[in-house]
């Protein structure tokens, strides 16, 4: 049986719920961002103490399908922003999205903004603003090697668009001294 876990969002995540599993008595034969493959496939009642076990880890087993699909969108844009490298995605993230879980984005965009409250375009820029929280924090990058990373045009437009989601600039947000940075699984 495949499970679907909603905020499942990175490598941490996984290495947490697959011995979460094993621990209540499941071969886990797949574990991916959203999903966990295990057997035996549970009954009604031990479905209810693996959504208990992995409720109390912060995470939700999910079992509609419009929920599924929706955090099927957001492990594909998570998976992109914070974990590739975006100067060289050669395709937008709609026909990535279309490919990835074969579903016309039209529906796919009409779906996750019904759910979630925002757009798909939307949600993609919020979790890029938090991809470069992140990577200003390191300074490890300057900003237009930031803004090649994550796959804009130029620093200019990198620097628009994260002012537009938090009210100030780049620069500013790197030396002020509050904790400006959200996790990924409450965006």
């Amino acid at each position: 049986m495949v499970l679907h876990i909603k905020n499942m969002v990175c490598e941490r995540c996984i290495m947490t719920i697959r011995p979460q599993l094993e621990n209540l008595g499941y071969k886990v034969k797949r574990i991916v961002l959203g999903q966990a493959e295990i057997a035996p496939d549970p009954d009604t009642e031990q479905l209810l103490k693996i959504a208990g076990a992995l409720k109390a880890l912060g995470f939700d087993l999910l079992d509609k399908e419009a929920d599924k699909t929706v955090e099927a969108v957001r492990n594909v844009v998570i998976e992109l922003v914070h974990h590739t490298d975006l100067s060289d995605r050669k395709v937008s993230f709609p026909e990535l999205l279309t490919a990835r879980l074969e579903k016309d984005y039209n529906q796919l965009s009409r779906l996750f903004s019904n759910l979630q409250g925002i757009t798909i375009e939307k949600f993609i820029i919020q979790q890029k603003v938090e991809k470069i929280k992140e990577l200003l924090e390191y300074g490890e990058l300057n900003l237009n090697e930031i803004a090649f990373r994550m796959g804009y045009s130029s620093s200019a437009h990198l620097s628009a668009q994260f002012k537009s989601i938090t009210g100030m600039s780049p620069s500013r947000f790197k030396v002020s001294d509050t904790d400006g940075r959200k996790p990924i699984d409450k965006i």
